[in-house]
């Protein structure tokens, strides 16, 4: 089948760059949000990571142009049902995911594919709650999107061959890699950096080192190019915790226990980037370690 027209639910950090890589492929994009400023917002970031990306001499600036012309903003859910294929990239909750798909559903053209972003969520669950289980599979894109070269591709117990083979070639057309991964809490990146990065928020809580002294020992010692907690601040520190609790969930297995200290951070809004705080304080022009 081939895929000419995609929709992504969500213009926020992951689905704007999903965006950005699409219609840079050559996809028409039905970019949908629940407000005119999430999506002028993410309009506005595609453009400057584009203008980045000419200022580079990566890309021409004709061939800007024409990739920004091949998104359009929607408010209307609806509006996605006419594509070939919609990315579901919303907030990391399950009970916001499946009512998109739902109020997708009526809309929906019969071969139109669904995928999630969702870098934890059952994705058969997620299928099992739609009309087409065997047209559904996992889509997880790495932050930032335009930047990040993997792409797990996550099958449902019901995903049929032909939609696998369909995303596979989206993600060859998009110049990306393909890792295959089973449909297990956490998939394969999250299943490993995770339980690392509350590893390392426990190291904090424990006192074994500093939030500079965890971060240098990972970056000089074992060659990462960020340190743990300097990384869950760029993801999000509410996205790490709800992650190590659906593999605690799921697993049921005390190696996924969240630490703590990783949710008194998440209770007092101090997210990481995104708020300003997290293990580092983002307010002046230098980070500052906040413990």
């Amino acid at each position: 089948m081939e895929i000419r027209k995609m929709g992504v639910v969500g213009a926020g950090q992951m689905g704007n760059g999903i965006a950005h890589v699409l219609a840079m492929a050559g996809y028409e994009v039905l970019l949908n949000d629940i407000t005119q400023e999430a999506l002028d917002k993410g309009l506005a970031h595609i453009r400057d990571n584009m203008e980045r990306q000419v200022s580079r001499g990566k890309m021409e600036e004709a061939e800007m142009e024409a990739s920004l012309a091949r998104i359009t903003p929607t408010l209307t859910l609806s509006d996605l049902g006419k594509t070939d294929m919609v990315i579901e990239s919303a907030t990391e909750r399950e009970t916001v995911k499946q009512a998109i798909f739902e109020d997708l559903a009526p809309h929906l053209l019969p071969h139109t594919i669904l995928t999630s972003n969702t870098s934890s969520i059952s994705i058969t669950r997620l299928a099992s709650r739609t009309d087409r289980p065997e047209r559904f599979m996992g889509f997880h894109f790495m932050n930032p999107v335009p930047v990040m070269q993997l792409v797990e591709l996550i099958r449902g117990i019901a995903t049929d061959e032909e939609t696998f083979k369909t995303c596979k070639a989206v993600v060859d057309r998009l110049g990306k890699t393909s890792a295959t991964a089973e449909d297990f809490p956490g998939f394969i990146v999250n299943r490993i950096l995770m339980p690392m990065i509350n590893e390392a928020v426990y190291t904090l809580y424990e006192g074994v080192g500093s939030v500079i002294s965890i971060d240098t020992s990972m970056k000089l010692g074992a060659n990462h190019p960020m340190g743990p907690l300097e990384l869950a601040d760029f993801i999000g520190l509410d996205t790490c915790l709800a992650i190590m609790n659906v593999l605690h969930d799921g697993l049921a297995d005390t190696k996924y226990r969240p630490c703590p200290l990783l949710t008194k951070y998440v209770e007092a809004g101090w997210l990481g980037r995104k708020t300003g705080r997290g293990f580092y304080d983002y307010r002046g022009e230098t980070p500052v370690p906040t413990r």
